[in-house]
């Protein structure tokens, strides 16, 4: 039951096509600016782009959004903003219709063939302080002055501090019937000993192959590889790209629903 006074969050799926008309529509239905809402209409990536107090105020936008041609949804933002537990895969075993997947604590997980709605991919940036100390030689004035004039020199140290980043790539498994993720994958977390000759010397490409063999494993699953593209990179927190994963299974669901 919804708590009261709750914000719901209305999100629509990217538009096929976006035109000045369409951007107009829409700003004069979520009351933004023309270019707030075509910033929040580009892209590949679902967006919420309006809140209501109630859900009869939500429908009445998610309504109006669809007789412009938009798919939308409501949200509480509860469930949106909370970050579920997931089962994080050390390792995995592929066997017959089936893959069983391993955490670092021995847990198991075993899903089949049927059992996955979505394969996610994703890509997210992490940066950290570092601070770097070199050593270089410095001209001495005042050990030349006591020497009577031959140049002195002496070694001191420099310390500078700047930003150190790498780049992650992961994957979730969501089952059919849970918007909860079912397994994720981190690419430097993985023991990758189980792709046998298929394992190479680095982790990029492991992690390449992983993907591609979870694809088959679950011929059935939609694969959506969007937070995976250069665009979709982030460095915001982990909530944010949590968003991101809830909004992108949340339409993938409904549309699987529709059809």
């Amino acid at each position: 039951m919804m708590a009261e006074h709750e914000v719901v969050h209305i999100a629509v799926a990217p538009p096929a096509k976006l035109d000045e008309k369409l951007v107009s529509s829409v700003a004069a239905v979520i009351n933004k600016s023309l270019a707030y809402t075509r910033l929040l209409l580009a892209g590949e990536l679902p967006r919420i782009i309006a809140h209501a107090d109630s859900p009869p105020a939500a429908e009445a936008i998610i309504k109006s959004l669809g007789e412009l041609g938009l798919t939308a949804l409501a949200c509480r933002d509860s469930e949106l903003r909370q970050l579920p537990p997931t089962f994080q895969a050390r390792t995995l075993e592929f066997k017959g219709n089936e893959v069983l997947f391993r955490d670092s604590a021995g847990g198991e997980k075993r899903m089949e063939a049927g059992d996955v709605l979505l394969i996610l991919t994703g890509r997210v940036e992490s940066s950290d302080d570092m601070e770097t100390t070199r050593s270089r030689i410095k001209f001495s004035w005042g050990g030349t002055l006591l020497t009577g004039g031959i140049p002195v020199w002496r070694r001191v140290k420099q310390t500078t501090t700047g930003k150190s980043s790498q780049t992650e790539d992961f994957a979730r498994l969501y089952e059919r019937e849970s918007a909860e993720p079912g397994v994720e994958l981190w690419q430097h977390d993985l023991n990758y000993s189980f792709l046998g000759a298929e394992r190479a010397a680095s982790s990029t490409a492991n992690f390449t192959t992983v993907v591609r063999r979870l694809r088959e494993a679950f011929p059935e699953a939609i694969f959506d590889n969007r937070l995976s593209k250069p665009l979709a990179l982030t460095s915001s927190s982990w909530q944010d790209v949590e968003l991101n994963c809830r909004l992108i299974y949340l339409f993938q669901a409904m549309q699987i629903a529709q059809d």
